[in-house]
Parts: structure tokens; sequence; C-alpha cells
């Protein structure tokens, strides 16, 4: 081997780096070779290149075409103890990082949040989402996530996210200032907030969430059984009027149904209902063979009996025969 490949690859008048999808910052493969003065530095868009000097931070370079010198160097000069006429090849660490948005990551909570809700007393949240970050802050990512390392990836720096992530999620939510029902109801404002919690957590890693969404919010299965059947109670309210309301309805029905009462029948018990109705509501018999049956309620028009009687009759519900014995009863009793 000549001098001049022995110079050719001591010196590198060069230095550039080409990302690689899901890398967040390399160093540059020095092997021991010198970075020649006036050397060209080209940071792409996106990027950050720094000058690192035993551990230290030293110069930082923006997206361009650097010429290095001692007069772009400052930092790295005076630690380095040069004089301003400087010619010669010098050694340093350079790192490149990647300043593009890491986008699609999905977080969730490995166990469930216990948070004092506000309605329902003590509850075990689950939530799942996505976010995405960048490197906004050069020097503590190089110091507290880099070090020596040659390579970080997305996925080496995800489980630390994930964890501070949780914390900040159990910080959010374990007060329980939000019922529950809010919480699910609104969670455009529960990204946002939870997204300024994870924020200064990131922060102190030199990264910026940039956005933080909440996918979902569920309880155990268990206790949304039971928080179900809840709902279910509070819904019905007053079974006595529901029941009603029921009545009411199947009705309805048997008038639209063109087998009349025999349509839906003893199918929804509606056979029953009706027999009540008309025993509580019309004053009648319960037992339909003839048509003696209990006097009507003082004050009850007998007119306005006869015509409901009509629309009984009109459904099916009663035959023509006991239609017409209640109506000569009420009839009688107004002579």
């Amino acid at each position: 081997m000549g001098v001049f490949d022995f110079l050719s690859k001591q010196f590198i008048d060069v230095i550039d780096w080409v990302e690689e999808p899901g890398v967040l910052a390399v160093r540059y493969p020095m092997q021991d070779r010198e970075i020649q003065n006036g050397a060209q530095l080209t940071v792409r868009e996106g990027q950050m290149a720094a000058f690192i000097n035993e551990g230290q931070v030293a110069d930082v370079f923006g997206p361009g075409l650097h010429t290095l010198e001692t007069a772009n160097l400052p930092i790295l000069t005076s630690l380095m103890n040069w004089d301003k006429a400087f010619k010669s090849p010098f050694k340093s660490d350079v790192y490149f990082f990647s300043q593009k948005e890491q986008i699609g990551l999905k977080w969730g909570t490995a166990q469930p949040i216990t948070v004092r809700d506000q309605e329902f007393g003590p509850l075990r949240i689950r939530a799942f989402g996505s976010y995405s970050f960048r490197i906004e802050d050069v020097g503590p990512f190089a110091v507290r996530i880099m070090g020596t390392l040659d390579k970080i990836r997305v996925e080496t720096l995800e489980p630390q996210l994930k964890a501070a992530i949780a914390t900040a999620m159990a910080t959010g939510l374990g007060g329980g200032a939000i019922p529950f029902v809010d919480l699910a109801a609104n969670q455009t404002a529960l990204s946002e907030k939870l997204k300024e919690a994870v924020q200064a957590a990131f922060a102190q890693w030199g990264l910026s969430v940039q956005s933080f969404y909440v996918e979902s919010l569920s309880l155990p299965e268990e206790v949304q059984k039971h928080l179900d059947k809840a709902s279910s109670m509070r819904v019905l309210g007053d079974l006595d009027r529901y029941a009603k309301f029921q009545t009411a309805e199947a009705i309805e029905k048997a008038a639209d149904n063109s087998g009349g009462m025999a349509g839906i029948g003893a199918g929804a018990g509606v056979g029953m209902a009706i027999g009540q109705a008309m025993a509580t509501g019309l004053g009648t018999g319960g037992g339909g063979g003839g048509g003696g049956g209990a006097a009507p309620a003082p004050g009850e028009d007998p007119f306005a009996l006869i015509e409901r009687m009509h629309k009984l009759l009109t459904i099916g519900a009663i035959t023509q025969e006991e239609f017409d014995t209640k109506k000569a009863e009420l009839l009688g009793r107004i002579r």
C-alpha cells in the first residue's frame, strides 16, 4: 500500500449521512480516521449534526453545506486548545440526528389504572391510542440517550417512551377529577390534556411530542357488566309505568296487525296485559263470558267508555256480544 493510499484512508474530506427508516441517530464511522481541515459537512433537511468531544456536545450544525474550519468550530476549537493558525487534521466524534417526525406509534396501559370516579367510585381504566415525536434538542438526546452507542432506532427507545406515557396517564387520570363517562365522551380534550403531561416527560430526553391521541377507554369486563346492569335499571326506572307502556304499545301493534289480537297473543303475553287494562282502566270484569262487571268509577263519562269499548271491539280485543252487553248496561245507567 502506497503513501497516498494511506493518506486517503486516514483523512476525511466529506462527511454526510443518508437516513435509514426508523433510525434516530448514528455516530459517523470514523475508524480512527482524522477529519481534514476544510472538509465538507453536508447536513440534509430534517437532520442535525453535532461534534462531541469526551462526552460533551460542542458545535451543532443545521441543514446545509458547511466547511469545517476553526472559524465555524469555535466550541470544539476552545475545548481542544487550538490556536488560530491550526491547519492540521483533527479527530472528533461526529453524530447525525434525524429530526423528522416519527409517526404511527402505539401506546397502551399494560395494567389498568385505578381512579376514584366521582359517579361510580373506584374504577380500573384501560386506555389505548397513538402518538408521534421528534428530536427537538440534540444536547439532552446525545448525552442521555445516545451516549457512546453507534446507532439508536425508534424501537430501541419505545419501551422507555411507553413507560413515561403510562406514568403520565396515571398522574393525569388518577385524581379522578373528570368522571369516566365524560372522559369517554370527550376524548379530544383528554388527548390534549395528556399530551401536555407526556410532553413534560419527553422533554428531559430532548424529545417533543408532535401528536397524542386517546383512541379508546375501557373498563375490565366484569366491571363493565355491572355498569351495564346499573344503566339498564336507571333506564327502566318505574317498572309499573314501564309495564303500562308495554301494554299500550302491544294494543297499538295489534290494531295494525292483520290478524288482530291473535297475531301477537300469547307470544308476547299481551292477552293478560289487555285483560288487566280492561279490568282496571275500563271497569270491566276479567272473565270474558258474560257482561257483568264492576260499575264505572264515579265521574266517568259513559259515552267515553262506550267509545273506548268500541275501539277494543274494532281491534278484536272483545266480542260483539260483550260489547253489546256492556253498551246496554252503560246506556241503562244514564236514563
